[in-house]
């Protein structure tokens, strides 16, 4: 979709990054499907998102469009007010900006409008886009216009109305995903932010979870909404996941790319997230939901086949793909072995003279565990993936990020979580 934005831009920017509530007047004109010209007048326009406001982020914020008076006709018909997704900012490549890691050129908002079209595809809850080609016109500036590819991003008060959603839980009055969520769709969730690689998102899953979460945070990018007697979540907001980066400049302060052979980032991230949920939910919710995911396997990658994409973020966003499909795809690939018993602590050699970052203790447990390196007594040499992010910045721990350690190979098992559990 090609349409044209005119507005003081400039002042936009400038004020509407210290000040949430400014609004300028616009137009917005657009070509319909009859090949006519067609203008809203009067589409007041505000910047909108959190971090990218910020000018070290995005040169050009994100931002939202209100029309007031729903137009009767034409692709916004009905709506109240649209979401726009902008190229943020002039960089070359895939350097990303150094704070919070996004792509900052065109190629990202295709990106992130394509992770909405392929949660769609997948039927998980999640906001409406479409990629777009806007022309910006600085009614208050000598310059140019301005013509880039950019994402059209449904309101969340469409997508409640849409969903059946009559209400949205306050995140300081929401729990947790246990008492609130059924376990089905907490995990349809977490399945999904691992298929993405987003990291940028916190739900806190159980009373004591700790997992990149906080006090202040229980969601973030999670809405919980509530409608037709079910209380359920919808994600949002993917612009730094690394579908649409493409990757994360803190992966070396986390995870250990020697824990798969290909030393593929988006493979190890896609695992991260995928063996975390072993801890999180019983073997007959994960098997359903890998089931469900696999089914819909052959519409994912057509959905990639399908979309307008620059060729270096699709080949990345299929390894993403390729990575998450294949650690799900068979019982072998996906229960692989992790550490099960409690108090086991990681050695730098196999005497156990020296315990690896003795500061952070035993071993969590569900730390998955690669194929053992070697072999001597009891002991095994492995490569760990650090599931629950126990060894994550801001701690520093090479043995884990970058090396292997010993633990008791009588620690291991694959059957984890239990096959004879079947309860949450």
């Amino acid at each position: 979709m090609t349409l044209q934005l005119k507005a003081p831009f400039k002042e936009l920017i400038e004020t509407g990054r210290e000040n949430d509530e400014h609004t300028v007047v616009g137009t917005l004109s657009y070509t319909g499907d009859s090949g006519r010209r067609a203008t809203i007048e009067n589409v007041k326009m505000s910047l909108r998102g959190h971090t990218s406001r910020r000018e070290s982020e995005c040169t050009f914020p994100k931002l939202k469009l209100n029309f007031g008076a729903p137009p009767p006709d034409g692709p916004f018909a009905g709506l109240r007010s649209v979401k726009v997704g902008t190229h943020c900012g002039e960089s070359a490549g895939d350097t990303l900006t150094p704070r919070f890691g996004r792509l900052p050129n065109e190629h990202s908002p295709y990106r992130e409008a394509f992770i909405y079209r392929l949660l769609d595809v997948l039927q998980i809850p999640t906001l409406k886009a479409r990629p777009a080609r806007i022309t910006y016109v600085y009614s208050d500036a000598q310059q140019p216009p301005l013509v880039r590819n950019a994402m059209l991003l449904e309101d969340d008060g469409d997508a409640k109305k849409r969903l059946g959603a009559d209400q949205e839980i306050d995140p300081a009055a929401f729990s947790n995903a246990h008492d609130e969520f059924k376990a089905e769709d907490t995990a349809h969730l977490a399945f999904a932010e691992a298929l993405i690689g987003n990291y940028d998102w916190c739900l806190k899953f159980t009373a004591d979870d700790t997992y990149r979460c906080d006090a202040r945070r229980i969601l973030w990018n999670v809405m919980a909404l509530r409608g037709n007697g079910r209380t359920f979540p919808l994600m949002y907001d993917f612009d730094v996941s690394g579908m649409a980066a493409g990757r994360h400049t803190w992966f070396g302060d986390v995870y250990n790319e020697a824990f798969v052979s290909s030393k593929s980032h988006p493979e190890v991230e896609a695992l991260g997230q995928l063996q975390r949920t072993r801890a999180l939910f019983s073997r007959d919710v994960l098997d359903a939901t890998r089931a469900r995911f696999m089914a819909r396997k052959a519409e994912a990658y057509r959905a990639l086949q399908e979309a307008p994409l620059d060729e270096p973020g699709r080949r990345r966003i299929q390894e993403y793909l390729d990575g998450f499909f294949n650690g799900i795809g068979s019982d072998s690939a996906f229960y692989r072995p992790v550490v099960t018993t409690p108090d086991t602590m990681p050695y730098t050699t196999a005497d156990r003279t020296a315990v690896v970052c003795q500061d952070r203790g035993a071993v969590p447990i569900g730390t998955t565990v690669g194929e053992p390196l070697a072999t001597r007594g009891s002991m095994i040499q492995v490569v760990l993936l650090d599931t629950q992010w126990n060894w994550a910045t801001p701690v520093k721990c090479p043995e884990i990020h970058k090396g292997a350690v010993w633990i008791e190979s009588s620690a291991v098992s694959k059957d984890f979580p239990a096959a004879a559990v079947t309860s949450r």
